[in-house]
């Protein structure tokens, strides 16, 4: 048998493929990381998280200087909205992030496969008509956008698009119909809704954002209707059609009954998304599927195959970039013989609309289905930075367990609740109780003295309500 060409193949360079490559090489071991884009990063740099940050970032300032938050302030301009410009810094920014990851793949000598790589046997792949073979092949290869039956996609003719097509739309739509109450849903019907749009977003279940805490989704929803989000819940799309220049939906509600349409200028399918496991040729190296399409691992992200991996989309958990980062390293650590560990209790999630929503840990409904809890809450309108900045919608939720005072949970809707979050998820990984947090010295005046705020409610002693 032929020596191996790499101590570590990473299949995939997204957050969790280039991240794992990286790590695998500033351990000594010789690495590869094989992609078909052009560019590295993955679905979230190319096309994902990154991108619409930027275009979210962009369209707040929109509004502020549109919707006279502005001039309340004593700011009064008038703008103009020059769409190709902010599309043009939105990509210059992947641009930009994409090239630094291929600086970072040269400085650490790890070795840009170009092509999209596929199994022909446990310690093998092929990419570009090459084979390689290696020690260790790590698959990251991420998810894509899941098809809703009876709508075709087509982000060419920018009417029925999907997550990427709606970053790319030339002109602002009069009416967008985002089907799906999710995080991506809302986050890009959001950048639309501020530079123009009619937005109405079609959801199956009763409440948007699935997953996320009680409060916290019947909340987010008051604050999007307010803003001018029309939503239809318990809705689901049977079909739609393009007419000329538009889009037919056929609507019926989830429990069943009679059918009405509903015409829009763009459709924005985003239901979800399922892991990319298609085209590997999993079989030829002896692995298959879960009926949800992952790859199951064990707690070190080896699977049943010795000497193949999996992180990121591909195995069970959140689709989130973050996980799939701490689960790349974790990864390399443990091909490097060090103990590599994700507590996946923690894994922080946010939803960037305006204002941020995030969360870590249980949601009020999990934590009482384990035991007795105590909770607290505190809103953003009594936080004097909140109140100084005209950001009054929102607040806290601490979660505690009753006994211990054990922090399980921590939910949040604040302008800066994604940065916020960061404090929660480290208190919480050292297992802090809401004391800790209440007695721990905040900077005033900061948006985070809400999180101190909200554990001194817990034992029912806030100051500021």
């Amino acid at each position: 048998m032929a020596d191996y060409d790499y101590d570590v193949l990473v299949i995939g360079a997204g957050p969790g493929g280039y991240v794992a490559a990286i790590r695998a090489a500033q351990l000594g071991l010789k690495t590869a990381c094989a992609e078909g884009r052009e560019t590295l990063g993955g679905t979230c740099l190319n096309v994902g998280c990154i991108p619409s940050k930027a275009m979210l970032h962009a369209s707040e300032y929109f509004e502020a200087a549109a919707g006279g938050s502005m001039a309340k302030m004593g700011i009064k301009v008038k703008p103009e909205l020059d769409l190709p410009t902010m599309h043009g810094q939105r990509i210059d920014a992947v641009k930009g992030l994409t090239g630094g990851i291929e600086f970072l793949f040269k400085k650490n000598k790890v070795d840009w496969l170009k092509g999209y790589a596929q199994f022909t046997s446990k310690d093998s792949v092929e990419v570009a008509g090459k084979a390689y073979r290696a020690k260790n092949i790590i698959i990251a290869t991420g998810s894509s956008v899941t098809p809703l039956p009876g709508v075709a996609v087509d982000n060419d003719k920018q009417i029925i698009v999907d997550s990427t097509g709606a970053l790319e739309l030339a002109k602002v739509p009069g009416h967008m119909v985002v089907i799906g109450g999710g995080v991506i849903g809302l986050e890009l019907g959001s950048v639309w809704r501020r530079l123009g749009a009619k937005v109405t977003c079609v959801e199956f279940l009763d409440q948007i954002l699935p997953g996320m805490d009680g409060d916290v989704r019947k909340e987010a929803n008051k604050i999007f209707k307010k803003q001018g989000i029309e939503f239809k819940l318990k809705t689901k799309v049977t079909k739609a059609e393009v007419k000329g220049k538009k889009a037919v939906l056929t609507l019926e509600p989830a429990a069943g009954g009679g059918a009405e349409t509903l015409e829009a200028d763009v459709v924005l399918v985003s239901i979800g998304r399922r892991p990319n496991t298609d085209g590997l040729g999993l079989d030829k190296a002896g692995l298959a599927v879960n009926q949800r399409g992952q790859i199951e691992t064990d707690h070190d992200f080896a699977t049943q195959v010795p000497g193949i991996w999996a992180i990121g989309d591909v195995i069970p958990g959140p689709m989130l970039a973050h996980k799939a980062e701490d689960e790349g390293i974790a990864c390399a650590e443990n091909i490097a013989g060090l103990t590599g560990i994700v507590n996946h209790d923690v894994i922080p999630s946010v939803v960037y609309t305006w204002p941020e929503i995030a969360g870590v840990g249980l949601t009020e409904e999990q934590a009482k289905e384990k035991g007795e809890v105590k909770v607290g809450k505190f809103p953003m309108l009594a936080n004097s930075r909140a109140k100084t900045n005209h950001e009054p919608d929102g607040f806290v939720k601490v979660i505690a367990d009753a006994k211990t005072d054990r922090v399980l949970g921590v939910w949040c809707i604040a302008s800066v609740a994604g940065t916020m979050i960061a404090q929660a998820a480290q208190a919480m990984e050292f297992g802090a109780t809401s004391e800790d947090i209440a007695y721990t010295c905040h900077a005033h005046p900061t948006h985070s003295e809400a999180i101190k705020e909200a554990a001194m409610a817990v034992t029912g002693k806030p100051i500021h309500v």
